[in-house]
C-alpha cells in the first residue's frame, strides 16, 4: 500500500500543483516514507518542490522530548537551512508571521486514533489559521492504526483544549485527512484543503485491523508509542495519566501497563470479573511487576496489570479499551473508596479542571466512577447513544471503505 507521502513522491502530476508555491511540512518522527526518509528530507531531495519551513507538533519534528508538558523551541534545520517553527513552545496556534511564511502546507502527521493525541488538535489550529490566512492545506494521509471502531463519550461543550479539538468520541475510527473534512465541514471553515489519499489501505483487515502489519515498520510518532499494541490499548490507557497510578511510563512498555507500589492485581482483577466480564474481551490480562526507571513511582517495585492485545486473543471488535480502563477505576474504588486515585495537577496547560475531566471531555467517567451506587449499564447509557450519533455523523467524511 501506499501512504500520502508515498504517492506525492511517486506521482509528479500530483507535485505539478505544487510548481512554483513556497511549501511548508507539519511532521513529526513518524513522518516518514516507506524506505523509512523522513518526509523533510524525501521532499527537500525532490527537485521540484520548493521548501521553505516546517512546523513540528508536541515531541518535535524529529523527536526530541520524553514526556507531556515538555516544550521544543524554534530552530534552523541544519541540513536544509530552512525555519522549523514550534507549535508546542511558546505557540500551539501558528502566528501570522510563521503562515506568511509559505503557501501551501503539508500535514503529514501519524495518529493514534484517539481524540486526546494532541496532532489533532494542531491539525484544527493549522487548519483554522489556513482559512484566515488564505492558505492552501493538504493532508498526506496515513492509516488509523486502530482502524474503525468507536468508544467512548463525546467531548461536551465548554470541555475544548488542547487534548480536546471538538465533540469527538475517545476512538474516532477516522484518519486525519479524513478528521480534517469533518473539522472544515463542522466548523464552516472557508479553507482550501485536500487529502491525498492512501492507496490500498485496509481498514479492517487481520492481523493488523487499520496498520498494514508486516508490510510497513512501526515509527514512534510520539516517544511513548512504541508499537501497535500501545496503540490498540492507548483509549483507555492514557487516562491513567490523570491518575496516581503509573501508566508505564520509565518502562520498555508505557501504557500498556499500569500499576503501583499499594496495588493489588489479582484483587483488582477478580472484582473487575465481578462488576462487567464484557468489558474485558478481546485481549489478555496478566499479573505483573515493574520498576519505572522515571515518572510516577520511579524507583520503587509496582505490581499491576498488562493489557496484551498482540497474541490470537485480540478481537478487534471485541476490545473496548476505554471500558477496560474504567472499570479498573471502578473495581479499585469500590475494593478501596478512599485510595487517592484523581491526581490533581496542571495537564496540558489546563490548570483548573482535574486531568482525569480534561482528558474525557468531561465530569461524566470520573462521577460514574466514584459514585457507590453507579454501576458498568450506568456507563454504557452514557456512552452508547453518543458512539452512536458518532458512527452516523462521520459517515459523511470517510474516504476508505
Amino acid at each position: 500500500m501506499k501512504f500520502g507521502i508515498d504517492r506525492l513522491m511517486a506521482e509528479p502530476a500530483l507535485r505539478k500543483a505544487l510548481a512554483r508555491r513556497r511549501v511548508a511540512l507539519l511532521a513529526n518522527p513518524a513522518s516518514v516514507t516507506r524506505h523509512l526518509q523522513h518526509s523533510l528530507d524525501a521532499l527537500a531531495a525532490s527537485g521540484d518542490i520548493d521548501l521553505v519551513a516546517a512546523f513540528g507538533p508536541q515531541h518535535g519534528l524529529r523527536g526530541d522530548k520524553q514526556d507531556n508538558m515538555v516544550e521544543s523551541p524554534d530552530f534552523s534545520d541544519p541540513a536544509h537551512g530552512i525555519p522549523v517553527f514550534s507549535l508546542y513552545g511558546e505557540v500551539r496556534r501558528p502566528t501570522a508571521a510563521m503562515m506568511d511564511s509559505f503557501d501551501v502546507l503539508l500535514i503529514d502527521l501519524q495518529d493514534l486514533g484517539c481524540r486526546i493525541y494532541t496532532f489533532v488538535t494542531t491539525m484544527r489550529y493549522m487548519l483554522e489559521a489556513a482559512a484566515e490566512s488564505k492558505k492552501t492545506v493538504w493532508i498526506l494521509d496515513r492509516p488509523n492504526p486502530v482502524g474503525r471502531p468507536v468508544e467512548g463519550l463525546r467531548l461536551r461543550s465548554g470541555w475544548e483544549s488542547f487534548v480536546g479539538a471538538g465533540p469527538l468520541p475517545m476512538r474516532h475510527g477516522l484518519t486525519l485527512g479524513e478528521l480534517a473534512r469533518w473539522f472544515v465541514r463542522t466548523l464552516g471553515l472557508d479553507v482550501d484543503c485536500d487529502v491525498v489519499t492512501m492507496e490500498d489501505w485496509a481498514t479492517s483487515k487481520a492481523p493488523g485491523f487499520g496498520w498494514p502489519l508486516g508490510e510497513r515498520t512501526w515509527v514512534n510518532p510520539s516517544p511513548n508509542a512504541p508499537n501497535l499494541w500501545m496503540a490498540r490499548c492507548y483509549a483507555g490507557t492514557v487516562m491513567l495519566e490523570a491518575t496516581t497510578l503509573s501508566e508505564g511510563r520509565g518502562t520498555t512498555r508505557p501504557l500498556e501497563l499500569f500499576g503501583a507500589p499499594d496495588l493489588e492485581p489479582g484483587a483488582l482483577l477478580a472484582k473487575m470479573v465481578s462488576l462487567a466480564p464484557q468489558w474485558m474481551r478481546g485481549c489478555r490480562l496478566r499479573q505483573c511487576w515493574f520498576e519505572p526507571t522515571f515518572h510516577k513511582h520511579a524507583g520503587k517495585l509496582c505490581a499491576g496489570i498488562q493489557i496484551h492485545v498482540e497474541d490470537a486473543a485480540y478481537d478487534h471488535n471485541a476490545f473496548v479499551p476505554w471500558r477496560l480502563i474504567a472499570l479498573a477505576f471502578k473495581a479499585l474504588r469500590s475494593l478501596r473508596p478512599d485510595y487517592s486515585l484523581w491526581r490533581d495537577f496542571p495537564y496540558e496547560y489546563e490548570t483548573h479542571r482535574l486531568a482525569i475531566d480534561v482528558i474525557n471531555g468531561g465530569d461524566l467517567l470520573r462521577q460514574w466512577v466514584d459514585d457507590p451506587a453507579a454501576v458498568p449499564a450506568d456507563l454504557d447509557e452514557l456512552a452508547r447513544p453518543d458512539e452512536a450519533s458518532w458512527i452516523e455523523e462521520r459517515e459523511s467524511v470517510l474516504l476508505y471503505r
